[in-house]
């Protein structure tokens, strides 16, 4: 399976053909000593297969890995360094692991035998057990003993990984085994023969309950969240909420419903969830947040309770689940909308078009108020996050392309089209951003997809070293700094506090805002070797600015940066 034929002769041959077994088409780095074994087999046995993406921090590895996941359906490798690179690396794992991205994380450590540890560097760079540190937030951990324990470690990790809910998975493998010399062939199996496991499709009896529920219901309302995960879920809930006329919410952790569908009512107020009278969740993380009344029947599809796990109460406050189904929405659906048929009369339909209607008018009346708010903050200085959305949707929206920031939570997604499973993936988590982008616009490259990120200025600051990566692999990234010069979020909460204290609020900036000096976001693309324009204050400027670097990145198939000062600042 090595280049040019050649047999594996070192333990780190076997690890790399191991992801080659895999079909493992990158692995992100930040090189370190205990995995140089395995680094020399990558570049020197296989011919630099898996491709590895140089990164300067473990952070910006693992969220490379965590963007390309989701986007991909399947792991690429992040590579981390022994006990101080997993270290770097566990934030970014954690937001993996509550994304649901399949990823497969690789350590380093030891050598576990004392008497080959090198004096000092080898002693504090080896732990017992190490994949303690990350345990309570991936799916599954290993650290093989043998060489011939390497292949059943990586393919067990790899069906972990990949089974729903996804996630990450974390093998530490011993520097001594790394570069211990093969006395026999270590045969390498089919993955043919170890499939990941299918999914759960939902107890029939409770599909007909939930079938009755909703097509008796008078004001019902779906909220997806993760469901988008498998596209497949998103044609099946379109065609379930056309059939009952059912009221959709985005909970934007994937591309779930269309935004230009009439029944899609993201972002409507609050009150759509409390006249309801019939709730149903798919694939809904923390549905607290929601604040579903307690006299409402809710319905929850989902299996995301399966790989959970106590140290982290990611789940959310208990809430009242009237009719939960442990199932694969991608699956459930199909069965859920058949069910509907079944017992749903003619005398029905005709009254659910009445529902179908009203919804629509709400629908057109939310998308018709944003583009109004779009169009009164054209002259606005700094820039409007809305004016500067309209902008962008201008000149991209007859492309073939992806946002792959969390934007989509936001103005894009009121004022842009939504039509395609392949335009957004979500994102996750302060000081990501940037990798995950890189690895979103990684998974597409082969598509030829204009990527767009929305990138946060204070959330660039943790890993501006991206930027490096972006550049030394050409990845195409179309780059838009949300650049208010502040933890924005972070001064809110100051105000209030101060408020609610009846305290000044003239001190809010204190610790939260990013100025004296104003960072030059485009100066630091530059810096790095990317395109980099700005800042644009004045909106006359921004779309001038914005066509060049779109350019940039159709024309030379780099990443670009425009670096936007925009509201608010103060």
């Amino acid at each position: 399976m090595g280049r040019n034929d050649l047999k594996a002769q070192y333990g780190s041959d076997v690890m790399a053909d191991a992801l080659g077994m895999l079909d493992i088409k990158y692995a992100a780095i930040n090189p370190g000593s205990t995995y140089r074994g395995l680094h020399d087999s990558i570049v020197n046995y296989r011919g630099n297969k898996p491709e590895i993406i140089t990164c300067n921090h473990e952070g910006i590895a693992v969220s490379i890995a965590h963007g390309y996941g989701k986007v991909a359906g399947k792991p690429m490798a992040a590579i981390v360094h022994n006990v101080v690179g997993l270290l770097h690396g566990t934030n970014a794992i954690y937001n993996a692991w509550l994304d649901e991205a399949p990823m497969l994380v690789l350590g380093a450590t030891g050598p576990m035998d004392i008497e080959k540890r090198r004096p000092w560097i080898d002693w504090i760079h080896t732990a017992m057990i190490q994949g303690n540190v990350v345990r309570d937030y991936v799916k599954w951990d290993d650290q093989p003993f043998t060489v011939g324990a390497v292949p059943d470690s990586f393919i067990r990790g790899y069906q972990i990984a990949t089974t729903a809910p996804q996630g990450p998975v974390y093998i530490c493998l011993d520097n001594g085994l790394q570069e211990e010399t093969l006395t026999r062939e270590i045969p390498l199996p089919s993955m043919d023969n170890y499939p990941a496991p299918f999914a759960p499709q939902g107890d029939p009896c409770a599909i007909d309950q939930a079938a009755k529920r909703l097509v008796e219901a008078t004001n019902p309302v779906v909220i997806a969240d993760y469901m988008g995960k498998n596209p497949k879920a998103v044609p099946a809930l379109v065609e379930l909420a056309e059939l009952l006329a059912l009221p959709v919410v985005d909970g934007g952790a994937r591309f779930n419903f269309p935004s230009t569908h009439p029944l899609d009512l993201t972002g409507a107020d609050r009150s759509l969830f409390q006249d309801a009278d019939v709730v149903l969740l798919l694939d809904v993380n923390n549905p607290s947040r929601f604040n579903i009344p307690e006299k409402t029947c809710v319905i929850h599809i989902t299996a995301q309770h399966l790989p959970g796990k106590s140290w982290s109460q990611s789940f959310g406050k208990l809430i009242k689940v009237d009719l939960p189904i442990t199932a694969d929405t991608a699956l459930a659906l199909p069965a859920l909308t058949e069910a509907c048929r079944k017992v749903l009369t003619n005398a029905r339909r005709q009254e659910l078009q009445l529902r179908f209607e009203a919804a629509r008018a709400k629908h057109e009346a939310l998308r018709k108020k944003w583009q109004t708010e779009a169009d009164k903050a054209q002259e606005k200085s700094p820039i409007h996050m809305s004016y500067l959305t309209r902008q962008v949707w201008e000149l991209i929206k007859k492309e073939d392309w992806a946002l792959v920031s969390k934007g989509e939570r936001g103005w894009a997604r009121r004022l842009w089209d939504f039509d395609k499973t392949s335009q957004y993936a979500g994102s996750y988590g302060l000081g990501c951003g940037m990798g995950h982008a890189l690895g979103a616009a990684l998974a597409h490259r082969p598509a030829g997809r204009l990527c767009i990120n929305f990138q946060p200025d204070g959330d660039l600051l943790f890993t501006p070293a991206a930027l490096w990566t972006a550049a030394h692999h050409n990845i195409p990234l179309l780059i838009i700094m949300n650049n208010n010069r502040t933890y924005y979020n972070s001064e809110r909460h100051q105000e209030v506090t101060a408020k609610s204290r009846n305290r000044s609020t003239e001190n809010r900036g204190i610790g939260t805002r990013m100025e004296n000096p104003n960072v030059n976001f485009a100066g630091l693309a530059r810096d790095f070797g990317l395109f980099g324009v700005g800042p644009i204050e004045k909106p006359g400027d921004l779309r001038p600015a914005l066509e060049e670097a779109i350019r940039v990145v159709k024309d030379k198939k780099q990443a670009a940066l425009v670096d936007v000062v925009t509201f608010p600042h103060r």
